[in-house]
């Protein structure tokens, strides 16, 4: 039996704006495609806007710039956060081939002139300029994100990690690794209360 597809929530419209068809265009896709191409699970479907759209509820903490999105999979945020914010430059990180072809695909259907993809493991990651931003969700735990993180970006470059509701034990269990990589100015951001039906937490942090 085929799972119902969740329909589009009234607040799609505010965090898209007049970006929203692309942001239905991209999630017609996965939906179309997303679970034969293994790029998201058989029970997604009914949550594809709450659980995986609606990460654009980031988009906001994201200044013009070079942003990063490592471990990109189906491009969840980085995509997303393409799409709402065609004022900043994305680098798509992703190691798998597979989905390296679907963000491409994506990429020029969708016409998203700001974003290009890296087929690369972070750790494996050398750019000619470092990154103002990186971003990852649902990759690894926060003190393991760093090495692979932090030396991206730039001095003065922030981590925006999205994380669940443990993000503030993560924290605390990063301090070796905060210190090593010289990340300052750590906190948790709460974001969508009052807007979510599940709030979003993000690690914000700055490298220097």
């Amino acid at each position: 039996m085929t799972e119902s597809v969740e329909a589009e929530p009234s607040v799609a419209s505010v965090l898209f704006g007049e970006r929203l068809d692309v942001a239905r265009a991209f999630t017609a896709n996965l939906v179309d495609q997303g679970e034969e191409r293994g790029l998201i699970g058989p029970l997604e479907l009914p949550r594809i806007w709450t659980r995986h759209i609606l990460c654009a509820i980031v988009a906001p903490l994201l200044r013009p710039g070079v942003v990063g999105d490592v471990g990109s999979g189906a491009g969840l945020p980085g995509l997303v956060l393409a799409i709402a914010r065609p004022d900043v430059e994305f680098v798509l990180i992703e190691p798998m081939e597979r989905r390296v072809a679907w963000l491409n695909e994506q990429v020029a259907e969708l016409g998203l002139s700001n974003t290009t993809v890296l087929r690369d493991r972070a750790e494996d990651v050398r750019l000619s300029d470092r990154l103002d931003q990186v971003t990852a969700r649902a990759v690894s735990a926060f003190r393991k994100l760093i090495p692979l993180t932090a030396p991206l970006l730039r001095d003065g470059g922030e981590l925006v990690l999205m994380k669940g509701a443990g993000a503030a034990a993560e924290v605390d269990a990063a301090t070796k690794e905060l210190r090593k990589f010289s990340v300052h100015d750590v906190e948790v951001l709460t974001l969508g209360e009052g807007v979510l039906d599940d709030v979003t937490r993000v690690i914000r942090a700055t490298v220097r």
